[in-house]
């Protein structure tokens, strides 16, 4: 007898699928286990939590002092600086004030030395002479310049007659001599008359040419009865000294 051929169907039991049941069970263990965590961490510092704010309400009433503090310091600071810097401007000015009133002084007491020398019964009888010559600039490019003039040999005579001078200096590279017409810039200019008993200033402005450097100034002064050639180094801005 033949033996019957397998069947071709089986009829298999489906079990019921457990993973979603294990998900929510492990899910349900680890948020148990956060609020056990959750609940003995609060178990454990809630005594502390009272010093805590007290230490923090501390901290941050001493950061606001700490910070007042500060902030005086700064504008303390700040205020010693102006008052310092006040100071120093004002003492820059006294300076600068001190140091006028010790250069007039100083102009008076030669004035008076000048004058004592010149009308006092101890000063040296002298002649006709060119005390002094200044030059100073001034706006524009010209030279304002200013000449005192004295003589005490005669007393109580008039000395009179014309100043002129000229200027010696270097104008490209050579010696060079601007004359009194060329200091005006016109011709046939007429020499500065004089007249004083004892002294007189002598002022007026020329012009220096353009690329000229000046080292001397002679002054020339043709009287009556004196003849005077003197000669003076150059200093800009300063009373030039006689070297003749």
């Amino acid at each position: 007898m033949a033996k019957a051929p397998p069947p071709r169907f089986v009829i298999v039991q489906q079990r019921p699928d457990r993973r979603p049941l294990i998900a929510a069970v492990l899910a349900a263990v680890w948020l148990a286990s956060l609020a056990g965590a959750w609940a003995w961490a609060t178990w454990r510092a809630a005594p502390q939590l009272p010093r805590l704010s007290a230490e923090l309400d501390a901290t941050r009433a001493l950061l606001r002092e700490r910070q007042s503090r500060l902030d005086r310091l700064e504008q303390r600071e700040a205020t010693l600086q102006r008052s310092d810097q006040i100071s120093r401007v004002a003492n820059k000015q006294i300076q600068g004030a001190l140091a006028e009133r010790e250069e007039e002084i100083a102009d008076l007491r030669a004035d008076v030395a000048f004058y004592e020398r010149l009308v006092g019964s101890t000063g040296k009888a002298q002649g006709l002479n060119v005390h002094s010559a200044q030059f100073s600039p001034e706006n524009g490019g010209t030279w304002r310049y200013l000449i005192v003039l004295t003589q005490n040999l005669n007393r109580g005579a008039i000395s009179a007659g014309r100043l002129q001078f000229a200027v010696e200096g270097v104008r490209n590279g050579k010696l060079t001599t601007v004359g009194w017409d060329e200091l005006h810039q016109r011709s046939a200019v007429p020499a500065q008359d004089y007249s004083f008993r004892y002294f007189q200033q002598i002022d007026g402005s020329v012009m220096l040419p353009a690329g000229f450097t000046p080292q001397r100034v002679r002054v020339s002064l043709r009287g009556e009865n004196a003849s005077v050639d003197q000669t003076f180094g150059w200093r800009s801005g300063a009373t030039v000294t006689s070297e003749t």
